[in-house]
């Protein structure tokens, strides 16, 4: 210790997270399938995929997202949205 070297301090969260063999693995694998279900965890791969593949469109063509949201935008800016006279008179029951 005397030569300049820092004393190196193993934590103990650092050694047991380093100790998960294949058998840690699959032993979690299946709690987390017989709490969730094979559906749901299949549901939750799909979203993953999904988000991954809209990541990937939206790196390799930034400007045309924004360019197609400008112009919905614009159409939808212009609608007419007064709401439309009543032609029927108010009853008690309208009001209910």
């Amino acid at each position: 210790m005397n030569n300049g070297e820092v004393p190196r301090i193993h934590h103990r969260e650092n050694i047991m997270l380093n100790n998960i063999g294949p058998a840690g693995l699959i032993l979690i694998a299946v709690v987390v399938l017989v709490l969730f279900g094979r559906g749901k965890i299949a549901g939750l791969m799909g979203e993953v995929g999904k988000g991954i593949t809209a990541f990937k469109d939206g790196v390799k063509s930034p400007d045309a997202e924004i360019e197609d949201a400008s112009t919905t935008a614009d159409a939808t800016a212009a609608r007419d949205v007064t709401p439309e006279e009543r032609t029927t008179p108010i009853t008690e029951r309208d009001n209910a």
